[in-house]
């Protein structure tokens, strides 16, 4: 489903948000969200996102992000918890364009591996309550997705000891929103990830 201000937008391939769409086979509007098995490029492709070779299409979706430059939808996997509570979550960096200069450069500098911290900023302009990125040495350098906040903000409220690296740091010219995938484990006490009204599916 994709959401505006003013409400869920259909899409072209799937006109009816109230009907069940099937097929047996990946619809071409993920599908050509992936990359081709023919493609030269696709093990360096593969290894930006941290996959191996043999991925399948939902796996890569669910690490890009499905995202295109000509348009804004975007495919994310659920959220979900083991018995303990635990999570593992990982997403690429998001707005390192609109950070310091400072900042922008250590970005440049990250280190597969490294340690990185988050925090919750309270007085985003955009949606208010966000999750900031920061490096040890608190160079704030981006966001979470958006579609995380609330699930991250209750982790960070319940149980506020947390991990967070960059999984993944692929320098130019791998694309500004593909820079840096971020890994985080953390814990939720009672909360139910994904269990808000944005999530809740559009039909039965």
């Amino acid at each position: 489903k994709a959401k505006s201000e003013v409400g869920f937008l259909p899409l072209v391939e799937f006109p009816d948000m109230t009907r069940d769409y099937r097929s047996s086979e990946l619809f071409p509007l993920f599908r050509n969200r992936t990359i081709s098995r023919s493609r030269p490029d696709r093990a360096e492709y593969l290894h930006s996102l941290d996959l191996p070779e043999d991925s399948d299409p939902v796996t890569i979706l669910s690490a890009n992000g499905g995202k295109r430059i000509t348009d804004a939808f975007e495919v994310f996997p659920k959220l979900t918890k083991s018995r303990n509570g635990n999570f593992r979550c990982r997403f690429f960096l998001h707005g390192p364009r609109h950070v310091s200069e400072a900042a922008q450069r250590r970005v440049e500098e990250l280190e597969d591996g490294e340690k990185l911290f988050v925090a919750l900023e309270l007085t985003n302009p955009v949606g208010e309550l966000a999750v900031q990125v920061q490096t040890t040495e608190y160079h704030m350098i981006g966001w979470a997705p958006r579609y995380l906040v609330n699930d991250l903000a209750t982790a960070l409220a319940e149980a506020p000891k947390y991990s967070a690296k960059v999984a993944r740091f692929n320098p130019v010219p791998a694309p500004l929103s593909q820079r840096v995938l971020v890994e985080m484990k953390g814990r939720w006490v009672r909360h139910e990830p994904m269990s808000g009204e944005d999530f809740q599916p559009l039909i039965d």
